[in-house]
């Protein structure tokens, strides 16, 4: 007679299949979901504007006729040439001048450098359009300078574009060329000086070869800003058409959506080609620092440091002199007539007054939240769960970057305003708003949240698995609480963006659902150019407000993130 083992001693191996089985699921759930968003909401939308403009007004098929037209009308396809050289120009003079300011920050030991730091980032915090404004009321027609020195300088069309934007994206190549200047061998400059190499030499074959990919990098961070940029075309520009204003001068001004979308195509071209020889420039990068390089400390150098420290002066004296006026402007009777103070210009009457601003608020609240779930665990996915899909997810998450804000709210429009379509009922929302924002500014929160990942050892998560913890319940004990600082950090980009944003938003606003930064717009357009400037300082007054907590809560963020895994480390050592 058999003797039949217990059903009992099944059962763990039975349990293990299932929980495992479970897990499967649930990550393939996140692989799914993760896709359908950026489908829905990327891919889905930049089709139909690539449809749109083979199409006629009245929805016939008509193939390239749209883009025959654009390019043999001579005032339209101008804006491809004038787009180019603004924004060529624009590369040059901002790449140029951020590196000065950043080989001073980082390779001198001149004073003062945390407070050039913080003058460096202000225009982060405002709209790209107030730069231009500034311009305007010190070098325009009826400008300060203009009347005091009655020395018009032209400050419309091409030459106030670029200034505009050189001012609008200095911070980003800031930042960069910081990053790349930082990371340095200080045995490359020994091995220099040893071989007689003088600070000319030194600076052309040592310094300029170790940052060139910061330098390329850079540059196309700003050519991409420069090109795509509504706000400073639009409020300095004149008579001068670039290609973001010409999407919205087909779209708003004639409703002409088939051109609009034909323009948005041309636009998307430089962008996405900009985007990807940066990424094949950047694989060429090679490791300027290892575990056996030796940092460099500045020396003293006090012809260099106090030259350098005069330069930072001027450029910084010219970032805050832009808020410096337009703060002034805002509180003054009538710039540049009656300089009596008032605060008349605060009490809004047009454009949805403080309710666009309080709206700016929540989109830009919600949008951090929902931003960076969406960033961390799409990076989650795409980098631990290591699935067939992994690879075309990735792309899809890098797109966004260099998909134009204009190109995007039209593409929504064409999206959730179709009759008939499920998504319409999202139109005409703060949900709208929330999702363009969420989607044009994903890859960098995408990749700070991959490369926050990339630093944590898989062993976390092996550990977990082997004493039978769920991969989501070690996700939300252990990757969380390490990568604290910089999901708090991509939630402060998301929301930054999202209060300053223009073009991404432009074309979805609707009666009630108003926000700041296109309030602004409303006003200049309407002449109330008091009351934008006031509504910029609200703007920027709420931006250094939050950035200010944000940096509170990070120091304490990092002490305890620090001291949770090093108490972790020291759990794990053993006695």
């Amino acid at each position: 007679m058999s003797v039949r083992a217990p059903a009992a001693a099944e059962t763990p191996d039975r349990a293990v299949r299932h929980r495992l089985s479970g897990e499967d699921a649930i990550r393939w759930t996140l692989v799914v979901v993760f896709a359908a968003v950026l489908y829905l909401f990327l891919l889905y939308p930049l089709g139909q504007v690539l449809w749109r403009s083979l199409l006629d007004n009245g929805g016939r098929f008509i193939g390239a006729a749209n883009y025959i037209r654009y390019f043999s009308t001579p005032a339209i396809a101008a804006s491809i040439t004038n787009s180019l050289f603004v924004s060529a120009a624009a590369m040059v003079l901002t790449v140029a001048l951020a590196f000065g300011y950043a080989y001073a920050l980082t390779r001198t030991q001149m004073p003062a450098k945390g407070l050039f730091r913080v003058v460096a980032m202000l225009p982060l915090f405002a709209p790209s359009l107030v730069q231009a404004f500034a311009l305007i009321y010190v070098f325009g027609n009826n400008g300060i300078l203009t009347r005091a020195t009655g020395l018009n300088v032209g400050i419309y069309g091409a030459k106030g574009i670029i200034l505009a934007e050189v001012f609008y994206c200095f911070p980003h190549a800031l930042l960069i060329l910081m990053a790349a200047l930082a990371a340095t061998d200080a045995r490359l400059y020994d091995a220099a000086r040893t071989l007689g190499a003088g600070p000319l030499k030194t600076f052309l074959t040592v310094t300029l070869p170790g940052v060139k990919y910061g330098l390329v990098s850079a540059s196309f961070v700003v050519f991409t800003l420069a090109i795509t940029d509504f706000g400073a075309p639009k409020a300095i520009g004149g008579k001068f058409s670039v290609m973001a204003t010409e999407i919205y001068n087909q779209v708003s001004g004639q409703q002409n959506f088939t051109m609009g979308a034909t323009v948005s195509v041309v636009l998307l071209v430089p962008a996405v080609l900009a985007f990807v020889v940066d990424r094949l420039v950047q694989r060429r990068q090679y490791a300027l620092v290892t575990s056996s390089s030796k940092p460099l400390v500045p020396g003293r150098r006090p012809l260099a440091d106090w030259s350098l420290l005069a330069y930072c002066a001027l450029i910084a004296g010219f970032i805050a002199a832009i808020y410096l006026v337009i703060l002034v402007s805002s509180l003054v009777h009538r710039w540049p007539y009656n300089f009596g103070l008032t605060l008349k210009h605060y009490d809004f009457d047009t454009a949805g007054g403080y309710r666009a601003l309080w709206n700016s608020i929540r989109v830009a609240a919600l949008t951090a939240v929902a931003g960076t779930v969406l960033a961390f665990v799409g990076g989650y996915v795409v980098e631990k769960c290591r699935t067939a899909a992994s690879g075309p997810l990735y792309l899809l998450s890098v797109l966004p970057v260099s998909v134009p804000g204009m190109v995007l709210g039209l593409a929504y429009i064409f999206t959730f305003n179709a009759p008939g379509s499920p998504l319409n009922a999202l139109y005409g929302t703060l949900a709208i708003l929330i999702i363009s924002n969420v989607v044009h500014y994903f890859t960098v929160g995408f990749l700070t949240a991959t490369t926050a990942l990339k630093q944590m050892d898989a062993e976390f998560e092996n550990v977990g698995a082997s004493l039978g913890v769920p991969f989501y319940r070690t996700f939300w004990r252990v990757t969380v609480p390490i990568a604290l600082p910089s999901i708090v950090a991509i939630s402060m980009y998301f929301f930054l963006n999202a209060m300053v944003t223009l073009s991404a938003v432009v074309f979805i606003v609707a009666p009630g659902t108003e926000l700041a930064a296109v309030a602004v717009l409303l006003m200049d357009d309407a002449g109330d150019t008091a009351q934008a400037a006031a509504m910029s300082v609200l703007i920027i007054a709420t931006g250094l407000a939050v950035r200010s907590v944000y940096w509170l809560a990070m120091r304490g963020i990092t002490r305890r993130t620090q001291a949770w895994t090093q108490g972790g480390a020291a759990a794990g050592e053993p006695s």
